[in-house]
This record gives C-alpha cells, sequence and structure tokens, in this order.
C-alpha cells in the first residue's frame, strides 16, 4: 500500500502521456529529488524557473537536451521537493531517463494517483479537490470540465467545511448548556437555538441531496433509451445518430437483442442513448432477455424515445415509465400522413425531422441539468455520507424526550460522517479506492 512508504521513496513518472509526442514531461517528487535533479542536469537550476540543460545519467552519458525545473517544498503540488524535466518524446529517450532515475536510491516509479496522494497527504487540498482533479482529467464535455473545474478550485469543500462548523458549534453549545449551566458568561437555555439552526442546516442538505442527480447527469450523462415494436426504426435511429453504423439494420424482426449504446455530445452536456431489442411477446429465450433488459434500463432513463412506425402503428407499452420522461416519436413519415399523435415525426431515411430531435434532447438534457453554479455532489460516497448526516441531524432533533447528551452524540457523528467527505476523519479505508482512478504520473 502506498502509505507503507510515503515518505520515504523518491517517486517519478511520465505525466504526459502515450509516447511518442513532440515533449514529454517526466516527474519526480521525494526527498532525493533535489540530488537527482542536480546530477542529471550537472547543478541545480534557480528554484522555479525553465532551464535549458543537458541530461546527463550517474555515470555521464548524455541521455537528452531539454528543460529542467525545480520546485522545491512545501511550495510545489506534493508539498515535497519536486522536478520535472522536459525532453524529447521518443520511446528511448523516455526510457533512458526512467533508467537514469531508477539509478538514484529508493527512487522508485509512481503509482497511479501517488502525486494527488501526496499532496493531500500533506495538506495541500482535500479529498474533494482531488477527486475533482481526477474528474478534470476524465472530462470529456464541457459541462464535465466547467464542474470539475468548480470541485477542483475547492466550492464543495468549502460549503461542507462551513456545514461541520456549524455542526461542532451547535454541539459545543449543547455541550456547555450541560456542563456549565450554572456559569453566568454562558447563555441560558441555548437548546431551542441550536434546533432551529438544525433543522434549517437539515434542509439545507436535503437540498444538495436533491441536487446529486443534476450532479450525476453532468458527470455521468443524460441516460436516453429508444424503444419501440420490432422494426420501428430504433437502430436506424442510432445510427443517425452516431453518424455511423453501430447497430445492425434489417427488416428481420428480433435482430436488436442486446442493448447497444452511444455518447452524444449536446451542449456540452453527455448524453448516453441506448438501442434496445424490439417489445412484443415472443417464446425464444435470448430474445425474452433481451425485451426485460429493454424495459428495465427505459424504467430508470431519464428520456425514453417511444418510436411507432407510421406505416405499421403498434404503440410500445411503458406502464413502469413516467409519462413526463416519454417522448413520442412517430418514424418512417415519408411512408405515412398520419402524425398528429406524437410529439416529433422522423424518417432516418429522408433525414426528416433528426435536427428537431436532437434540439428536443439537447434542450431535455440541459433541463436536466439546470444551473450549476452551485457546488452539486458528484459522487455515490458524496451521496451516501451526505445522507448519513442528514440522518443523524434528524435523529438529534426529532430525540426530544432523550438526554441532551445523547442528542449530542448525534452532532457528533453527523459531523463526522460529514468530515469523511473531504477527508478530515477517518478515510483512510477508502482513499486507495479514490487515487486508483488516477493516471500514473499525475
Amino acid at each position: 500500500m502506498i502509505q507503507d512508504h510515503l515518505y520515504g521513496d523518491t517517486i517519478f513518472a511520465l505525466s504526459s502521456g502515450r509516447l511518442p509526442s513532440g515533449v514529454a514531461v517526466i516527474r519526480i517528487s521525494g526527498p532525493q529529488t533535489r540530488f537527482a535533479v542536480e546530477t542529471i542536469c550537472s547543478n541545480l537550476p534557480e528554484p522555479r524557473q525553465a532551464v535549458l540543460k543537458t541530461f546527463k545519467d550517474q555515470d555521464g552519458n548524455i541521455v537528452d537536451r531539454g528543460l529542467a525545473l525545480f520546485l522545491p517544498g512545501p511550495r510545489s503540488f506534493t508539498g515535497e521537493d519536486c522536478g520535472e524535466f522536459h525532453l524529447h518524446g521518443g520511446k528511448a529517450v523516455v526510457d533512458a531517463m526512467l533508467s537514469a532515475l531508477y539509478s538514484f536510491e529508493r527512487c522508485r516509479l509512481a503509482e497511479p494517483g501517488e502525486f494527488t496522494r501526496r499532496a493531500f497527504a500533506n495538506g495541500k487540498f482535500d479529498l474533494t479537490v482531488a477527486e475533482g482533479l481526477a474528474d478534470l482529467i476524465a472530462a470529456e464535455t464541457d459541462s464535465q470540465r466547467r464542474l470539475a473545474l468548480q470541485i477542483s478550485s475547492g466550492a464543495q469543500a468549502q460549503l461542507y467545511a462551513t456545514w461541520r462548523t456549524e455542526l461542532i458549534r451547535a454541539r459545543a453549545l449543547i455541550e456547555a448548556e450541560l456542563d456549565f449551566a450554572d456559569e453566568s458568561d454562558v447563555p441560558g437555555s441555548v437548546s431551542d437555538q441550536v434546533w432551529l439552526a438544525m433543522e434549517d442546516l437539515a434542509k439545507r442538505i436535503r437540498r444538495h441531496v436533491a441536487d446529486g442527480k443534476r450532479g450525476s447527469i453532468i458527470r455521468d450523462g443524460y441516460r436516453v433509451v429508444i424503444v419501440g415494436a420490432p422494426n420501428a426504426g430504433k437502430s436506424s435511429l442510432l445510427n443517425a445518430l452516431a453518424g455511423s453504423d453501430v447497430a445492425i439494420v434489417s427488416d428481420e424482426p428480433g435482430t436488436t437483442r442486446d442493448l447497444i449504446e452511444i455518447k452524444l455530445d449536446l451542449g456540452g452536456l453527455p448524453v448516453l442513448v441506448t438501442d434496445t431489442a424490439g417489445l412484443r411477446e415472443t417464446d425464444g429465450k435470448i430474445e425474452k432477455i433481451g425485451i426485460e433488459r429493454a424495459l428495465e434500463r427505459a424504467s430508470a432513463a431519464d428520456l425514453v424515445l417511444a418510436l411507432t412506425d407510421l406505416s405499421d402503428p403498434r404503440e410500445p407499452r411503458l406502464s413502469d415509465v413516467d409519462d413526463r420522461a416519454i417522448l413520442r416519436i412517430g418514424t418512417k413519415s415519408d411512408l405515412a400522413s398520419t402524425t398528429d399523435k406524437y410529439d416529433l415525426v422522423i424518417s432516418t431515411r429522408m433525414d426528416h425531422g433528426l435536427d428537431a430531435l436532437l434540439n428536443a434532447l439537447t434542450d431535455r438534457a440541459a433541463a436536466a441539468a439546470g444551473n450549476f453554479s452551485d457546488p452539486l455532489p458528484t459522487r455515490r460516497r458524496h451521496m451516501e455520507l451526505l445522507l448519513d448526516t442528514g440522518k443523524e441531524i434528524d435523529a438529534a432533533i426529532e430525540g426530544i424526550a432523550a438526554p441532551l447528551e445523547v442528542r449530542a452524540e448525534f452532532l457528533r457523528r453527523a459531523s463526522h460522517s460529514l468530515g469523511r467527505i473531504t477527508g478530515d476523519v477517518d478515510v483512510e479505508d477508502i482513499l486507495d479506492v479514490v487515487f486508483s482512478q488516477f493516471c500514473i504520473g499525475k
């Protein structure tokens, strides 16, 4: 595990991505950094200044010529002495530099996320900021980038720290009333003001948890599922949206038996569109499984596109789906004239109505994501711990018949759950999970 040698070893890694490339950046952090940079560059560059150097290994062999940076701790990303070597991005060049770094005592290749984990351990930022950095690296759409930037800036951490301060203050007031009720400088019965404040905090936490749905849409995608009878044009629509033949199109019913998914970027939001098996009565075991999966995915979708072939109208039955989450679409409009019953009509063969459908998907996704100027919870672990926090506060508020000591303990447990989100308390069990999501070199 990383923590066993967190401070003893010096770590290094290629941080600039796949080779070959125009420039490769190798990072190094730890106790041996100063000596390694000084040895490889023949002398130590001025702190925080990029200097052109000839890089040599410990035997004096030239590795390459490029830019070197030395960033003394604690004013560095990890809080330790750090260095960077900017060299030519050829595989042989990078391998030679990595071999040169391996030759220094207690220098090794970094594990995934180890640079960021050291920054967290050295108090450079909290766990939510680290997770925001991971999301920023993984961001594929503009909305994901903006949300990740907001989280990595510390806005979420600041919100949770403010709530935790409120909880700690409430506990302090309750315990002051218990321990120093006879002292003149302790306010008389503070319980009423404490519980009113806690009711307000519980409401704010509930609203924040409810916003988690919006955070999930931005981070993981707005889920759209296409359903309909066999040959209603589901696979043709998926191919039209994807701009390529990702699904088999055939006149034979039951061609699609498993879920086929594509990802779109609509208005800067990730939109996941899933094609499903045609809904019909069947004796085929495999097709029946596909239909069950289709209905299950539709019931969990943010939006269902219910397709009906206008030339052979068979309406899909969606008893488990909220009608507000259904967009009814008539397909093959070039083969029929009756279109009044549907929200939209399209023809993939004639390229008719597809722009209107894309606009509708974009508008629906944007409305579901909403305005995310305020911090949003984006991860399941955040949501679970926020729910735990709310439950403990509710238990303290509702425990009118319980002794004040017990109600104060509920508040302590609430602040503990909140502290686990940011990593302020007892998070050793989740650190490996969080930082393993990073790439090597970050």
